[in-house]
């Protein structure tokens, strides 16, 4: 409720001050579309794309030593 109400607001500062061109409502309605993603996307603290793929190289890189290790343990057991 007080996010629409944030909303409308910022509509009726638009309307006051005689931004009616659609234009400029626009661009001040993208702004503060983008403003508001950016704040959620801050809280929920993501990572950035090239951090996740850092990771995602540094998973796939212990994912391949995993293997080979137990390839090693497979071969070098003696039988009894």
């Amino acid at each position: 409720m007080s996010k629409s109400r944030f909303v409308f607001d910022k509509f009726a500062k638009l309307i006051e001050q005689g931004l009616i061109n659609y234009k400029d409502v626009s661009d001040e309605v993208i702004s503060i579309l983008k403003s508001k993603r950016d704040e959620i996307i801050f809280k929920m603290k993501l990572a950035s794309k090239e951090e996740v793929n850092i990771l995602n190289k540094r998973i796939s890189n212990l994912e391949k030593k995993l293997e080979e290790k137990k390839k090693r343990k497979k071969t070098t057991r003696a039988k009894k």
